[in-house]
């Protein structure tokens, strides 16, 4: 189940699927060796269906951007922001870009591996995240505190986590690290959580 977390190296027999959410209909290029390669995964069309695009918003990061359905829909929604996307799929970054140049917003997507993200004083009006639990809970917590803290005050992660892979238990996990985390919804066998830090909730 994690081998779309590294670049594969297998053939990548790149296709189109199509979603719709925030009333358009969207097409991406995909490839084999990346998450959810067939079509939009129901967490993050959950995100997608309960969450809507930040007003004004300067700099925004994918976490964990796969094929950039986030990225891309994001530097659509928000035309003064500069979004971050980042992996660790080289296979995923290409496509993300591939998406970025196809909806007319590569000049405002990075795609970036997270050892060449932005400079760490960059910090994010809002993350957007399917975040990838199945590294493990550890690497996962890592991951989480290497990339909140990059928030303006006040600034909100936006999360989406499958019930039955521990979505109430990392929630509980973020309100003991000094986080601020809400449900704001559940569908699907989904959570969708707005993490603030403490000082900005």
């Amino acid at each position: 189940m994690s081998h779309y977390f590294q670049t594969p190296t297998g053939p990548e027999n790149r296709r189109t699927v199509r979603a719709r959410f925030w009333d358009t209909e969207w097409e991406f290029t995909t490839a084999d060796g990346v998450f959810s390669a067939d079509g939009l995964d129901l967490g993050t069309a959950v995100l997608l269906r309960e969450s809507v695009p930040p007003n004004g918003a300067r700099r925004l990061l994918d976490l964990g951007c796969g094929y950039g359905v986030l990225a891309v829909a994001l530097a659509t929604a928000c035309p003064e922001a500069v979004v971050d996307a980042v992996d660790t799929n080289e296979r995923a970054l290409a496509l993300c870009a591939t998406n970025a140049a196809a909806h007319q917003v590569a000049d405002r997507v990075v795609p970036a591996l997270p050892e060449q993200a932005a400079d760490a004083d960059v910090r994010y009006d809002e993350i957007w995240s399917n975040p990838p639990i199945r590294i493990g809970k550890d690497a996962l917590h890592e991951l989480l505190l290497a990339w909140l803290p990059r928030l303006v005050p006040g600034g909100v992660a936006r999360l989406v986590v499958g019930r039955n892979l521990g979505a109430d238990s990392l929630q509980a996990w973020l309100n003991d690290s000094g986080y601020h985390c809400e449900r704001l919804s559940s569908a699907k066998g989904f959570r969708v959580f707005a993490v603030r830090a403490e000082s900005g909730a």
